[in-house]
């Protein structure tokens, strides 16, 4: 079994958010390996507290998110620029460009980048304990 291990560099709000905006160009970009068990690397800039993750992300061609389930939040993912594959509960759905895929709150889901551009979306996490 292998185990991926990423940090996520949490940026000091103050550098990051004026009011309540959240400056994707003021966070450091991450890059993280196999992430949930998916192949190649995800690339995210995020922005969390302990109510929400905020998340700009990116899968190169051929990458992609591993399974998981939301046990105890939801996600909601709007694509910004390529296609998207999702698995949802095991059926398969493609979601383009100007469309969002929810996934609730202990249901399960999978992505991956079967195209040949980078796949670019906008994802929040919500909490829900």
């Amino acid at each position: 079994m292998e185990v991926s291990a990423f940090f996520i560099i949490f940026v000091p709000i103050t550098k990051i958010m004026n009011n309540m905006k959240i400056d994707f160009n003021k966070i450091e970009k991450t890059i993280v390996p196999n992430f949930k068990g998916g192949e190649g690397r995800y690339i995210m800039k995020q922005f969390a507290d302990d109510k929400v993750k905020i998340m700009l992300g990116k899968l190169e061609p051929g990458c992609s998110i591993g399974l998981h389930t939301h046990e105890m939040n939801c996600e909601i993912m709007y694509i910004l620029s390529g296609q998207a594959s999702y698995v949802y509960e095991g059926q398969e759905e493609i979601v383009n460009p100007g469309e969002v895929h929810y996934n609730p709150m202990n249901k399960q889901h999978t992505l991956l980048n079967r195209g040949s551009e980078d796949l670019v979306f906008f994802a929040v996490v919500a909490e829900h304990h």
